[in-house]
């Protein structure tokens, strides 16, 4: 923009009210966070809580921090998942990440 097309743009307008000016200017920014921000991220939370109220004993799952295993108990907060042939770990719910389709549904889909 050039420094005439900005001058007009600082310039009062006749009539116009600074205070409603700035109100909608403040609704206009907050509806533009709302939805580049807020709402994507309320709907990915819905998504994750969805994913991990649908656990179930069998589930391939990954961690948040990496660990890929299969669950082999559920409890409200806790999973116990089988890492390796003997290892079990104990993870929290909120920490699942994904949970990976299994073996047989992965085949079918190719």
């Amino acid at each position: 923009m050039n420094n005439a097309a900005l001058a007009l743009l600082m310039v009062p307008r006749e009539g116009g009210n600074p205070g409603l000016i700035l109100m909608t200017q403040m609704l206009v920014i907050f509806a533009i966070f709302y939805f580049l921000l807020i709402r994507p991220q309320t709907r990915e939370r819905r998504r994750h809580d969805q994913m991990l109220s649908d656990l179930k004993k069998g589930d391939e799952i990954v961690t948040t921090g990496g660990i890929i295993g299969t669950v082999v108990h559920i409890e409200e907060h806790r999973l116990t998942v089988k890492t390796a042939e003997s290892t079990r770990i104990t993870v929290d719910r909120g920490r699942v990440a994904q949970v990976l389709a299994p073996k047989s549904q992965a085949t079918k889909d190719q």
